[in-house]
């Protein structure tokens, strides 16, 4: 490759990913200058404050109160068919790797006693 053309080639990659920060840049900006991330706390804080009305409302009422009724969903799933072949794939390198560490090991064990 000539010298030329590594620098327009080095020239249009250091652009694009200029670019692409610029945008993710622009994105968090706007997302921020427009109340985004205050209107979802506030959602948050709504949500909280319903549901300590609604408990409320259950002990006055005499109702049996689980603390498990009034808290939202916390536990997200984030697996994936990717994530889950990932962590296949490393379970299976960690298998092979401690066998042929144990049988490595083992070797040495036998030469070190003869």
């Amino acid at each position: 490759m000539k010298p030329e053309e590594k620098k327009k080639w080095a020239s249009k990659i250091f652009w694009k990913i200029f670019l692409a920060l610029f945008i993710a840049f622009f994105a968090l900006y706007v997302s921020e200058a427009t109340g985004y991330y205050e209107f979802e706390q506030h959602k948050r804080v709504t949500l909280t404050q319903d549901k300590i009305k609604e408990f409320e409302q259950d002990i006055a009422d005499g109702k049996n109160v689980d603390i498990k009724d009034y808290m939202g969903e916390r536990e997200i799933n984030y697996q994936t068919k990717i994530s889950n072949t990932g962590l296949k794939i490393s379970e299976g390198i960690g298998k092979w790797a401690q066998d042929g560490l144990g049988a490595a090991f083992n070797f040495l064990n036998q030469i070190m006693e003869e």
